[in-house]
């Protein structure tokens, strides 16, 4: 988290997690209750979840850096689809909302929805995976996502299931197949 305390502002006090300003959309002055520039609520809550990875049960998942969130199918969705050979990507610039089918990523053995884990605009698709679908399934979390997202409600994130959690979901359903 940006914030490791609250001051009175309600706004938290950023200045000593960004002390040395790395990747900050903001710009602090010398207390907590003044930040220059224009700070929205969407701006405050995106920063909350600045460079997180959360995980849908459907196998999906959603990088966010700042307002940003990079979609994709995860690792463990990737070796149970096995070999990629044919994705189908959302189109740039459509508006989402979380749960809505994205796409899909087709392999040898199945052909499997992918749903999107946040609500926002589609900012850019990854079209290399047009000529190369395999990097879908050979980097899922790496250079095979699908889509970015700029997010409009990044609240959706705190219902969304962190790294360790989607670990142990995949664990139980590992253990009842």
């Amino acid at each position: 988290m940006l914030a490791s305390r609250v001051c009175r502002s309600g706004l938290g006090s950023i200045r000593s997690a960004l002390s040395l300003k790395i990747a900050s959309p903001f710009h602090v002055r010398s207390s907590c209750s003044s930040i220059t520039g224009s700070v929205n609520a969407f701006q405050w809550r995106a920063a909350k979840f600045y460079s997180t990875k959360r995980f849908t049960k459907q196998h999906e998942y959603v990088q966010v850096d700042g307002d940003m969130g990079t979609v994709g199918i995860s690792e463990y969705a990737a070796h149970a689809v096995g070999e990629v050979v044919f994705v189908e990507l959302p189109e740039q610039g459509s508006s989402i909302e979380a749960g809505d089918g994205i796409g899909s990523v087709e392999s040898v053995k199945s052909a499997s929805d992918v749903y999107s884990p946040v609500t926002g605009e589609i900012t850019e698709v990854n079209k290399i995976l047009t000529d190369s679908p395999q990097i879908a399934g050979e980097a899922p979390e790496g250079e095979g996502w699908l889509c970015k997202v700029k997010l409009s409600s990044p609240e959706e994130l705190e219902g969304l299931l962190t790294k360790e959690a989607y670990d142990e979901y995949c664990n139980e359903v590992d253990a009842t197949h």
